[in-house]
């Protein structure tokens, strides 16, 4: 087997800031709508515990990487702006963050195995809150 280096190609630090700013993001709108509006402490408090544990070292490498005046994709996509209500909201922002943290988890298997890992476990902590979620809002609408 083939000894992991540690180290993550500079090319791929740009791609690793905005799938974890993208993470991060889509959980917090998720958080904020379970802390908010339905006052949802065990849920908030879930989302903000898998918040926390998305965090890189050091932050400045992807900092410096960061381009986001030149983001190709930057201006708003008509499906961006496909939002009916906040149920549409929260499935888009679980979404979000499970895409980014596969990208993240399929990146870190080339440099750290354990930061692909952790990645990995966030994703299915997604998976989980998601159906927990949405089947409680399917259940509070009627």
């Amino acid at each position: 087997m083939e000894k992991k280096n540690n180290t993550l190609p500079s090319e791929l630090f740009r791609v690793v800031d905005a799938n974890l700013n993208r993470l991060k993001e889509g959980i917090r709108v998720i958080e904020d709508i379970a802390r908010y509006v339905h006052n949802d402490k065990s849920l908030s408090t879930a989302l903000k515990t898998l918040r926390h544990q998305c965090r890189i070292e050091p932050l400045e490498l992807l900092l410096a990487s960061r381009d986001s005046v030149n983001d190709v994709l930057r201006p708003t996509m008509q499906t961006e702006m496909n939002r009916t209500d906040l149920r549409s909201i929260v499935i888009a922002n679980y979404k979000r963050g499970q895409e980014s943290s596969r990208v993240l988890e399929e990146l870190y298997k080339i440099a750290d195995p354990s930061l692909s890992e952790r990645f990995k476990q966030i994703r299915y902590e997604l998976y989980t809150l998601e159906k927990e979620n949405l089947l409680y809002l399917g259940n509070e609408s009627r």
